[in-house]
């Protein structure tokens, strides 16, 4: 019974790790790396699904205001059974859409504005954020082993 109830939570089930160079390239819109699966009982995985998400905020103090885009995902639908203490290597390959703002697409065209747009986005407190997230979907199992990855974007 004690077994069952561990299986349904995930407790000591599967445990999910993204393994990829924390650099974004973000001319290149292609993202690669490894997802390593790990588990102590033996589980069979469904899916997976990566998603690569911006966190873009702008503004100071009470005016702040803060969006997420969803820049890339897909789900790995292959059927992997692993076994107890064996660890399982997928590799990945996430194309996203490097979406850029109007001020963005200004200094990109205009090498007059540059100057001018770095200013305009400092003065606002611009930023963007980026993470890579990871979920794997184990038959049987209620709480879905997830793993994230802060990205560190460059251009």
């Amino acid at each position: 019974m004690f077994g069952k109830v561990k299986k349904i939570l995930g407790i000591e089930g599967v445990k999910i790790e993204i393994v990829t160079d924390e650099v974004l390239h973000l001319p290149s819109e292609v993202k690669e790396g490894v997802i390593k699966l790990t588990t102590k009982t033996p589980s069979t995985i469904e899916s997976i699904h990566i998603r690569l998400v911006e966190k873009y905020s702008r503004g100071r103090a009470e005016d702040k205001l803060i969006d997420e885009y969803v820049l890339g995902d897909t789900i790995l639908d292959e059927v992997l059974t692993i076994a107890s203490d064996e660890i399982i290597e997928v590799p990945f390959i996430l194309e996203f859409v490097n979406a850029r703002s109007e001020m963005d697409q200004m200094a990109a065209s205009n090498i007059l504005l540059r100057g001018p747009v770095k200013i305009a986005k400092w003065i606002k407190k611009v930023s963007s954020m980026y993470r890579l997230e990871a979920n794997a979907h184990v038959q049987g199992t209620k709480l879905q082993p997830h793993a994230e990855v802060l990205l560190k974007p460059k251009k």
